[in-house]
């Protein structure tokens, strides 16, 4: 059955084991690990049509073939034409007062022209900074007397002077085009600037997605964005990108950028200030001076809030840090990852977190990104939506915030280091292990449950801390019991195998459990490590709504007036 679509998702490959086409057959994952003659025994079914095949020896549901969203790799930007005038004398004379010379603004190719700025909704006189990569004009950036700005529409975002860091080993970022040619101006051409400036809480640098191979090379990268919050924050998510063993960070003192450090000290003091840079602060190493700015913030104003999903009554018993990790158990068909699947949601909803997942359990893979689709999308699309525009904008969305982690042998080993790769590459914030038993440590060599466990989850720890990303861990619990009415006991953490190590590593721990007779479903806190995060056994209820997915807050009703005894 060969076939180019299922389901409105095209066949990126189709067999991608390359199995005999056949109804029964060889299990790519576990037929390699058996004994010599039982290597080739028809332990797993294929279904050809559906795109999966299931193990009747290793009891796993595998892909055949794998899938591409419609129109994934079909994005396509404009591109500006080249249109460049020279600076005139009077726009010349007011660069000379922000030190920036004649020739530097020809070196980066400044010009000046009119265009049309939705701020004024009007045409006006802009300087304009012209995006190169290569010889291709990519994008341009204008800027009127106001201080507007404005991007060329539907244009790729990339680096602004991307191309003057090819060939250094080293290069320097900053934080706006006046910032480079300022830098330009001291001498450093080997410096770059992000295209659309830095905001709070984003985490969006798709303009480092589309250039990540530019610092592929790069021994040293010297962070020279803006003193406030927001320069900050950028520097905070470029170090977790790049690295913290290549960045260096620079300080301008009481000057806020480098083009008024320029105006106020000179080119030598500029250059000066970045080659003098100061490398982030060594990994294991911490000294007062380091977390300072941490210590005045508490001191003033407590523990941070914790992060929150975006359910309610949820959001009233638990919250979270990043660099930590949640482990979620709970009996089988309890909703655990549907339930994980509605907070990476919340958070990406919420903070733009981007989530990658390492599900072997939620195969096939468009399945899993269908799930995602209608919880975005709040609803269920049918095939009259497929390529609407609300289907092309969820979408969109999908494809751009979630990744899937596929491979025929998950271990712990490949999916941190995928994970790692999808961190400097996507920007991701979240990474789901679902469930953990598929997912093994095959560098642990011991039998010992409760060593492996531990070692496991500590390595799970260092991942999260080193990349500041919120790690979630299914884990189903072994030993299920039954009341004295035949129904299955709540499971805890110390449930699952290993679990004392369990209960002791985890930053979080989370229930999910199915309540049949009334249809719900409830979210219950098995722990949290500081007490400003969540209420220790605090609960909260839902009903599952089954066209979008999504938990619906569903509090059991509480009486206003508590029953007296004698009625």
């Amino acid at each position: 059955m060969q076939t180019t679509e299922i389901n409105g998702f095209l066949i990126d490959e189709f067999n991608q084991h390359g199995l005999e086409e056949k109804t029964q057959g060889v299990c790519p994952l576990c037929s390699h690990d058996r004994k010599p003659k039982n290597q080739k025994a028809k332990c797993a079914s294929y279904d050809w049509e559906r795109g999966l095949g299931t193990c009747h020896n290793c009891n796993t549901t595998f892909q055949l073939h794998t899938y591409q969203r419609k129109g994934a790799s079909e994005r396509t930007y404009i591109r500006p034409e080249v249109v460049h005038s020279e600076p005139t004398t009077k726009v010349t004379e007011w660069f000379n007062t922000r030190g920036i010379s004649q020739k530097t603004l020809t070196d980066l190719n400044v010009g000046e022209g009119s265009e049309y700025m939705p701020q004024t909704s009007r045409k006006e006189n802009t300087i304009q900074f012209n995006y190169f990569m290569g010889d291709q004009l990519i994008n341009v950036k204008y800027r009127d007397g106001r201080k507007n700005f404005k991007l060329y529409k539907g244009a790729e975002k990339v680096f602004y002077n991307i191309n003057s860091i090819v060939g250094y080993d080293s290069c320097v970022i900053t934080e706006g085009e006046m910032d480079v040619l300022a830098l330009h101006e001291a001498g450093i051409k080997n410096s770059i600037s992000v295209p659309n400036g830095a905001t709070l809480n984003s985490n969006n640098l798709d303009y480092l997605d589309n250039c990540i191979d530019y610092f592929e090379d790069k021994e040293k990268v010297i962070l020279a964005v803006d003193s406030d919050d927001a320069g900050q924050a950028l520097q905070a998510e470029l170090v977790r990108r790049l690295g913290a063993e290549v960045c260096f960070l620079v300080s301008f003192d009481d000057c806020k950028d480098a083009n008024e450090y320029l105006q106020k000290y000179g080119k030598e003091k500029l250059q000066e200030r970045i080659t003098t840079a100061r490398p982030v602060p060594l990994e294991n190493v911490t000294t007062f001076k380091d977390i300072e700015d941490e210590i005045t913030d508490f001191v003033r104003n407590g523990f941070k809030k914790g992060f929150q999903v975006g359910l309610d009554n949820f959001d009233n018993i638990f919250s979270t840090y990043t660099g930590q990790f949640i482990t979620v158990t709970g009996i089988p068909s309890s909703g655990k990852s549907d339930f994980v699947d509605q907070m990476v949601v919340g958070y990406n909803a919420n903070y733009g977190w981007k989530t990658a997942f390492a599900s072997p359990e939620n195969a096939p893979t468009y399945l899993h990104a269908h799930k995602l689709m209608r919880k975005t999308w709040q609803g269920m699309p049918s095939s009259k939506d497929i390529h609407g525009e609300k289907w092309n904008r969820v979408a969109n969305h999908v494809n751009d915030n979630y990744f899937f982690i596929d491979m025929e042998r998950y271990t712990l080993e490949s999916v941190l280091r995928k994970g790692a790769e999808l961190v400097k590459r996507k920007g991701i914030k979240c990474l789901v292990i679902d469930p953990f038993n598929k997912v093994r440590d095959v560098d642990c060599k011991t039998e010992d449950v409760n060593r492996y466990t531990m070692e496991y989850l500590t390595k799970i720890e260092m991942f999260a801390k080193k990349y500041d990303v919120l790690v979630f861990i299914v884990a189903h619990p072994t030993k299920m019991y039954k009341d004295k009415d035949g129904k299955i006991e709540e499971p805890t953490m110390y449930n699952i195998k290993g679990g004392g190590e369990w209960y002791d590593a985890s930053y979080h721990g989370i229930l999910v459990h199915r309540d049949y007779e009334n249809k719900t479903v409830k979210a219950k806190i098995l722990k949290v490590k500081f007490q400003n995060l969540g209420e220790n056994g605090a609960e909260a209820h839902f009903k599952w709504e089954p066209r979008s997915g999504c938990f619906i807050p569903n509090e059991p009703a509480v009486s206003e007036t508590e029953a007296m005894p004698w009625e």
